[in-house]
């Protein structure tokens, strides 16, 4: 396992579990993407058509996110400024990366946002030490040609690949996946950007009433619902301590 620990980082202490998991209004109450679309940028209405088409349409999570991002102008310092008074952490959250961080369970963050304001609110929200230590892997912001981004209408989104969704999570967690001898391996999310990780890893955690559950009820993907982190803690402590197996975990679902 260690021999390949500098191509993938989340071995490096020889965990016997792995957490990957989606940051947008999975880590947080509220998706920092969709509240800069809602308040600053076209709307609630039709960022939810764009979802729809992504979810049953087939449309590709990558244009429909381009077009709500291109209809946020306002700086992107401001952005963050906004970000931070108004996105808030699940609940339960920080007691859980505690413990994954005092029992070794590296968390990796697979998110289709932007690398800048994810770390901005995690240090905000649970403590720079705390964010220091997670893996983030995500989209960057740019600027657009002759702009900077601080200014009007002056940034864009710079995707992690060349995938339809911008950034293919399964890509991250396949690796991993592949290996002999691996560890056990979570997902949690709630949304159209984790329909490319849904079926990777041996537990998925999907947020009760949200699209990923709707995604994995009709395409029969197994999953156990999660109202917020406490829910998550509990079942990850009891099958890393081994008082339950991650099969017996599944059978939760809903």
């Amino acid at each position: 396992m260690a021999a390949t620990s500098h191509s993938l980082p989340a071995l490096r202490t020889k965990p016997k579990a792995i957490f990957f998991t989606d940051f947008d209004g999975t880590i947080t109450l509220q998706d920092s993407n969709d509240w800069m679309t809602d308040n600053l940028g076209y709307g609630v209405e039709r960022r939810r058509e764009g979802n729809k088409d992504v979810l049953d349409h087939g449309r590709a999570f990558r244009d429909s996110f381009q077009e709500m991002l291109d209809s946020v102008t306002t700086p992107f310092d401001k952005c963050i400024e906004l970000l931070l008074q108004n996105i808030q952490l699940d609940p339960a959250f920080k007691e859980f990366a505690s413990w994954c961080r005092a029992n070794n369970v590296p968390i990796v963050v697979l998110s289709g946002g932007m690398e800048p304001v994810i770390r901005s609110l995690l240090a905000h929200l649970v403590g720079e030490e705390e964010a220091a230590v997670m893996q983030i892997v995500s989209n960057n912001v740019k600027a657009r040609p002759g702009k900077s981004i601080n200014e009007e209408n002056g940034w864009d989104i710079e995707y992690h690949d060349d995938s339809p969704f911008g950034h293919d999570k399964s890509l991250e967690i396949k690796p991993y996946a592949a290996l002999p001898d691996r560890p056990i391996m979570f997902y949690a999310g709630d949304g159209v950007s984790d329909l490319s990780a849904a079926k990777e890893t041996d537990l998925l955690f999907a947020k009760t009433g949200r699209d990923l559950v709707t995604y994995c009820e009709r395409e029969k993907v197994p999953f156990t619902v999660f109202h917020d982190f406490s829910d998550i803690h509990k079942i990850v402590a009891d099958v890393v301590e081994g008082k339950t197996t991650v099969q017996e975990a599944a059978k939760g679902t809903q």
